[in-house]
């Protein structure tokens, strides 16, 4: 699976749709032309030119067409780079390597590749020099049985690492506080798997390197399918309008409903009042809880421990709780004052309640082991200001910019020729400014166990 159980993923779990990717369904169609080419060659005479590098004997004659070469694939992003997709990628070769004969017959020869890869997990660096990048994976073999592989396994790495990548730097920014994985909203429903599995790589990547323990949070199902998790989620807005605008009974209908291991966080922005509805579902939630707790009954109590409250004011917005105060447009959305506000209302507000002696430890425990969950336009830059500053956040929720694929984000990966086997002898054949490179990360790669 990763670097972290020394194991890799096999097709079991990808499902590839191998039929249409032997065919080169999802292949740049300039493959099928090379593919074309290369065959044409392999059964009419080989090489004819005249400006071959030097080999060290007269090329004419010689069957490029079955030329066997050594393909390297790696990424050019700055910095750091957290490697997701090659267990795929290798899925790839070891099922769609080959090719189909006269009769259409597919002949696979998978068999025939050396392959050495890293694990899902390692990372590389890349800091502007082509000559010294770090290859994820190689692959030594006749190259027109995987040409047509190029196309998809450098997706696979591309999105994945990128995924990861992203996480990686937000799990950074935010100190180690928890990450929750909200961008399925923002994407095709085919890619939650492989952004799912980029996640919970990410989160171990950061937890190997940082000590950390950090669990992975998803919101659906599937984001979990490649690695065994399953989604996890609290309440929709939708559901609060359903309940006439009312967060705190959505909220006591979600304690008495749902399952207590599902944690109790309250989405407070409904109304643009994130204090008010706060205080008010923790009110209601915290005298069930008391009640069932003199009761004895532990286990009922549960569905009442309000785990957190989620702010999520609309960027188009100010709460009420904040005051304007200088530049109108940083009182927009969810602010640090608007936290600090937050925290603050929840921490004392066992003072306002009528109270019992007996009840009134019990209450100011309750109240301040609330945690807020701050979500809605974050990124590692808005993370970073928070964190600085000291914002009381105690989660992040963060969607649409994990997804992002910009200059500074940008992971996309690439595949080159970088040396050819002649008469038994390897020869260097990257282009100019390219070159065979190394990677100490590389391990043999037996393509039998996928």
């Amino acid at each position: 699976m990763s670097i972290f159980n020394g194991q890799r993923l096999t097709n079991e779990v990808f499902k590839l749709d191998v039929e249409r990717m032997r065919r080169g369904w999802y292949s740049d169609k300039y493959f099928a032309n090379i593919l074309a080419m290369l065959r044409g060659v392999s059964e009419d005479g080989g090489y004819q030119g005249q400006y071959a590098r030097d080999i060290g004997r007269s090329p004419l004659g010689l069957n490029v067409g079955d030329l066997e070469v050594e393909m390297q694939f790696f990424t050019r992003r700055s910095g750091k780079t957290v490697i997701v997709g090659v267990d795929k990628a290798l899925a790839m070769l070891r099922h769609c390597t080959g090719y189909f004969d006269e009769n259409d017959v597919w002949v696979p020869t998978w068999e025939r590749l050396r392959v050495t890869a890293v694990h899902d997990g390692a990372t590389t660096e890349y800091h502007g020099n082509a000559l010294r990048v770090q290859p994820v994976i190689k692959v030594q073999g006749r190259y027109r049985d995987f040409a047509l592989l190029e196309t998809p396994m450098l997706g696979i790495l591309s999105r994945g690492s990128r995924i990861a990548t992203n996480v990686y730097n937000v799990l950074r920014a935010a100190r180690g506080k928890q990450v929750l994985f909200f961008p399925a909203r923002f994407d095709l429903h085919e890619v939650q798997a492989a952004d799912g599995y980029a996640y919970d790589i990410a989160v171990a990547r950061f937890n190997k390197d940082y000590e950390g323990r950090l669990q992975s949070f998803v919101s659906t199902d599937a984001q979990g399918d490649w690695w065994g998790g399953g989604g996890g989620g609290t309440i929709a807005h939708a559901a609060i309008a359903c309940f006439l605008s009312d967060t705190a009974a959505a909220m006591m209908a979600f304690a008495q409903y749902v399952p207590p291991e599902v944690l109790r966080i309250a989405l407070v922005d409904f109304n643009n009042d994130s204090v008010t509805d706060s205080l008010r579902t923790m009110k209601a939630m915290f005298e069930e809880y008391a009640a069932r707790i003199e009761a004895g009954d532990e286990a009922e109590a549960r569905r009442y421990v309000l785990h957190g409250v989620r702010l999520d004011t609309s960027g188009g917005l100010r709460d009420v709780n904040v005051p304007p105060l200088g530049d109108p447009v940083l009182d927009l959305g969810v602010t640090p004052r608007l936290v600090f506000n937050v925290r603050q209302a929840l921490d004392s507000a066992w003072e306002g309640w009528d109270l019992p002696a007996h009840r009134q430890e019990l209450a100011q425990t309750y109240c301040r082991n609330v945690k807020i969950v701050a979500t809605g336009g974050f990124n590692p830059e808005k993370i970073t200001r928070f964190e600085k500053l000291g914002v009381p956040v105690d989660i992040y929720g963060v969607g649409s910019s994990l997804l992002s694929n910009d200059k500074e984000t940008n992971t996309d990966f690439t595949a080159d020729v970088v040396r050819v086997k002649i008469d038994g002898e390897w020869h260097d054949m990257a282009k100019i400014g390219r070159g065979a490179a190394p990677n100490p990360d590389l391990e043999p790669v037996d393509l039998a166990a996928l």
